[in-house]
């Protein structure tokens, strides 16, 4: 109703907000129809009015915008397609938040998609659209298609981001890597929240040796997805080839004397 008078009669912002007021004086108790959350509702009847759940929902998710909307007799069983789980698997706070920061379509069902299988707050939704994440998916500089097998070295990339936001950390610029290190490890939930899915966090200065000669691995993560053992190092400088020699030897001695028969080969990162 609110869309079809804002259109039809140019309704405005106070006319709104008098509604809002109304229905608060009306039903004290009434949570959620503050004025602002009708402008949000409007905006989300607006964004979706054109979606319907025919018979190919995950084909309308991207082509919605010139269909009526319509729920068939089918669609307690189209509720089961990936699709619109993940479009119901978010909260409105989610939704909002992505028509109000995404450019186009395809942008906000790929935060939708991510946002609700890996379950996301609204916080990590905020963190990874300010990481600009949908532009920078599967861009890490890597060797996986040359280094790990064929099976995971796709989905290797789709695992890592090129960026790793560190601003939940208390660091100055003169902080050494020991201090990120420890910072890391002292906020381990919201690091693991950042890096993506599937992580689990093993040790930090994981010890390794070869030839009775002792080593320490600066982070050590499992990722049960790839199922491969990550290395993070970490430089409080720029990349120099000195950094991949040294990751080649750690993920050469764990893959030798770490890794289990069932388990992919390490996998090693530098974050400079």
């Amino acid at each position: 109703m609110l869309s079809e008078k804002i259109t039809i009669q140019k309704w405005g912002a106070k006319v709104i907000e008098q509604i809002a007021d109304d229905l608060q004086k009306q039903l004290p108790a009434l949570r959620g129809f503050s004025d602002r959350n009708l402008k949000n509702m409007r905006q989300f009847f607006d964004a979706y009015k054109g979606f319907s759940i025919g018979q190919s929902a995950t084909a309308q998710l991207q082509g919605y915008e010139n269909q009526s909307f319509k729920i068939g007799p089918a669609a307690t069983a189209q509720l089961d397609d990936p699709s619109l789980k993940a479009f119901f698997g978010i909260s409105f706070t989610h939704h909002i938040l992505l028509l109000n920061k995404c450019a186009d379509s395809e942008e906000r069902f790929f935060y939708i998609f991510q946002a609700s299988s890996q379950f996301w707050s609204v916080s990590i939704l905020e963190h990874n659209l300010k990481a600009n994440l949908f532009a920078k998916q599967g861009k890490l500089p890597n060797n996986f298609s040359e280094t790990l097998p064929k099976e995971i070295s796709q989905t290797s990339g789709e695992v890592f981001r090129d960026e790793y936001l560190m601003d939940f950390m208390d660091l100055d610029e003169n902080a050494d890597e020991r201090k990120v290190e420890s910072e890391i490890v002292e906020n381990i939930k919201e690091f693991i929240l950042r890096m993506g899915k599937g992580f689990c966090f093993i040790g930090n200065q994981y010890r390794i040796e070869l030839d009775g000669e002792e080593f320490f691995i600066d982070l050590l993560f499992y990722n049960r997805h790839l199922q491969s053992m990550v290395i993070f190092e970490l430089k409080r400088a720029k990349f120099r080839p000195e950094h991949a020699g040294k990751l080649n030897f750690y993920l050469n001695v764990l893959d030798e004397k770490i890794k289990l028969p069932h388990e992919n080969p390490g996998i090693g990162i530098i974050l400079c």
